[in-house]
């Protein structure tokens, strides 16, 4: 059977980082790579059998690539520290190890949000696949610095099964969260001299809130899905307003 490692990036998760490191034990190995935290994520971590890398951050992409060049095994399945792999999707990836098509190098998997103590079922969590499992040897992640891609060469499939994402720990840490990727969307944006305007500003936002809550269902999800619509229109705008602030040399 083809052996596997998992790869966990950390910057202080010291909240997520014991209950990620035992959905992943099943790996014959665990790699944490960690933007050096200031938390005890590390000092917890290191009670557990994994290999830890520190590296400071400078993009997803960068971060992730640089673990898959030091993993002990080819096959990869990169696991967030707000993420957990339930029992039915770990016996399917075992299965694919050691039963999967040798022609397939990589395989989407269904990712299944928590937010608010809620299972999102509708709007843009609804069928959202993730490219997780992969052969480095095949695959490697392009140079974005959010919302990676991943570069493939040769044929994916998907599994059938879906992991957990809880990307709801506090409202403070949630906006947190958003206003790091606006930056980095903003910086990658200022990069390609893309400028904003009024339609970045007003136009955006609104058409995420309405389409994400109206449109694509996430009134279904009740309070949950209007905070998420709301939410990640606040993030579309504090991106454009941190690329308005990178051009007028302010931020």
């Amino acid at each position: 059977m083809r052996k596997l490692t998992i790869i966990i990036p950390t910057l202080n998760e010291a909240f997520h980082i014991e209950e990620v490191i035992k959905s992943a034990s099943f790996a014959d190995e665990i790699l944490i790579i960690d933007s050096f935290s200031t938390d005890k994520t590390v000092e917890i971590a290191q009670k557990y059998k994994v290999k830890i890398l520190k590296r400071e951050f400078d993009g997803f992409s960068s971060q992730k690539n640089y673990a898959i060049e030091r993993a002990a095994h080819d096959w990869i399945f990169i696991l967030d520290a707000d993420e957990r792999i339930p029992q039915p999707l770990r016996e399917e990836i075992l299965n694919v190890l050691e039963n999967g098509a040798s022609n397939i190098v990589a395989y989407d998997v269904l990712c299944s949000h928590i937010f608010m103590n809620r299972r999102m079922e509708h709007s843009t969590f609804k069928n959202e696949w993730k490219m997780r499992l992969f052969d480095r040897k095949f695959c490697r992640h392009g140079n974005k610095l959010v919302h990676e891609d991943m570069i493939i060469n040769g044929q994916k499939s998907r599994l059938k099964n879906h992991f957990d994402h809880y990307t709801y720990r506090s409202f403070d840490r949630f906006i947190a969260k958003k206003n790091h990727y606006a930056r980095l969307q903003a910086e990658q944006y200022y990069k390609k001299n893309k400028k904003p305007t009024f339609f970045h500003f007003m136009v955006k936002p609104a058409f995420r809130f309405f389409n994400q809550y109206i449109f694509r269902g996430g009134f279904l999800d009740g309070f949950p899905g209007f905070a998420s619509a709301y939410i990640n229109s606040y993030g579309v705008m504090t991106r454009y307003i941190k690329l308005w602030l990178l051009h007028h040399k302010m931020n």
